[in-house]
């Protein structure tokens, strides 16, 4: 390996993309950008009569922002701090963000507050349901509004490419979409298979235990999950362990 790991990164091509291909410079790594997720709009909002209101993305934050949503006296809950801070960027006030950036988390920080609460959660339509069972099992009356769809780039693949030459040394899962899309775009190239066995000598981290799963169960394996789940923890965690 030459001391600039070569790192797929799978970002929105937004500035998510532009700011992770940043760190990965500023961290010695030699980025490959390559989307593997884009967004389609619903044009739906948030219900405006629950007692709390879940947001799980920076997305989000911008749809609901640009439709002029208004949270009223809602209790404004952030998934972890970049969207919070996505949400704090629109004008809104962030009222809860779990210590673990999960929706496991998220309903760890909640469950003993919401018994008969209306709670509305807003997001993709790949939300995880951990979010929605485990809250309806604390007793909650959930309500979930779709935003947005996430959908695969046409384009896509640079990495599985490189991946099935041997030309990769690492790479940067954020969601189970974007390993299921990295192995659709792989079979679009026609490389599926050999992207997976190239996945074998490569460096490959994950954010949380969901991805993680995903990623296993279509035999990928898998050698960092970051205890923080943030895209700059997964990028140093995995850069330094190529180094190791």
């Amino acid at each position: 390996m030459s001391d600039t790991p070569t790192v797929a990164v799978f970002r929105p091509d937004d500035d998510r993309l532009t700011d992770a291909v940043a760190l990965l410079e500023g961290v010695g790594a030699s980025p490959v950008a390559d989307p593997m997720l884009a967004v389609e709009e619903t044009d739906a909002t948030p219900r405006t009569d629950a007692d709390y209101v879940i947001l799980t993305s920076k997305t989000g934050a911008e749809l609901v922002s640009a439709a002029g949503w208004e949270p009223g006296d809602a209790t404004v809950c952030a998934i972890g701090p970049a969207t919070a801070d996505a949400l704090r960027e629109e004008g809104y006030t962030v009222d809860i963000v779990p210590e673990k950036y999960t929706s496991s988390g998220l309903v760890a920080t909640l469950e003993d507050d919401v018994d008969g609460a209306r709670i509305e959660v807003a997001r993709s339509d790949h939300g995880s349901a951990v979010l929605l069972e485990g809250l309806e099992d604390a007793g909650a009356y959930i309500h979930e509004t779709i935003l947005y769809r996430l959908v695969r780039p046409e384009g896509s693949g640079e990495s599985a490419e490189l991946a099935a030459a041997g030309e990769l040394d690492a790479a940067c899962f954020t969601s189970s979409l974007t390993v299921e899309h990295f192995l659709e775009a792989a079979a679009a190239r026609g490389v599926r298979e050999e992207a997976l066995a190239g996945l074998e000598d490569v460096m490959v981290g994950v954010i949380g235990k969901p991805t993680a799963d995903t990623a296993a169960a279509l035999g990928i394996d898998i050698d960092v999950v970051p205890a923080d789940a943030t895209f700059e923890a997964l990028a140093r965690e995995t850069l330094e362990a190529t180094r190791e």
